[in-house]
């Protein structure tokens, strides 16, 4: 599926997407980006840090607003930006993640269609990650011809 430009609204919500935290999900996020550090998948080393859990660990959560925009733009679009990722609270196994986000603004810049998406994480504490924004561009209708 294409989305075109001309067809997103400011305030649109794209669709929430949750993820439920089990052991297997943050082990094999884990390896996946190559973290190794043991609070990402072992308890009990995670607890002896301080927290109360093991957690998913930055890229997955990166991972996580991607496919939330990702799913969204469709294959026409691009990501060219992400900012204010920021972590203010662990999200530890055996909570659910939910990504939310919404058209923040628009705008044409150098005949490409660009888009700002307000972004964040939220589990059962609340706000967890951002909010954020993630810049993306969208394909542009071409101009029907005028030819009669």
């Amino acid at each position: 599926m294409t989305r075109y430009f001309e067809d997103v609204m400011v305030g649109e919500q794209l669709p929430s997407v949750a993820y439920p935290l089990t052991v297997y999900r943050l082990v094999m996020a884990a390896g996946s980006n190559r973290d190794f550090n043991s609070i990402h998948h072992n308890s009990e080393y995670a607890r002896r840090t301080g927290a109360e859990e093991m957690y998913a660990n930055t890229s997955f959560l990166m991972g996580m607003w991607e496919r939330c925009v990702r799913d969204w733009i469709g294959t026409g679009g691009t990501i060219r930006a992400l900012r204010g990722f920021r972590m203010k609270a662990f999200n530890y196994v055996g909570d659910t993640t939910t990504v939310h986000a919404e058209v923040a603004a628009t705008r044409v810049e150098d005949g490409h269609g660009v888009v700002e998406v307000a972004i964040r994480c939220e589990n059962s504490q609340g706000v967890t990650v951002g909010p954020g924004v993630v810049e993306v561009t969208l394909p542009r209708r071409k101009e029907e011809s005028r030819w009669v």
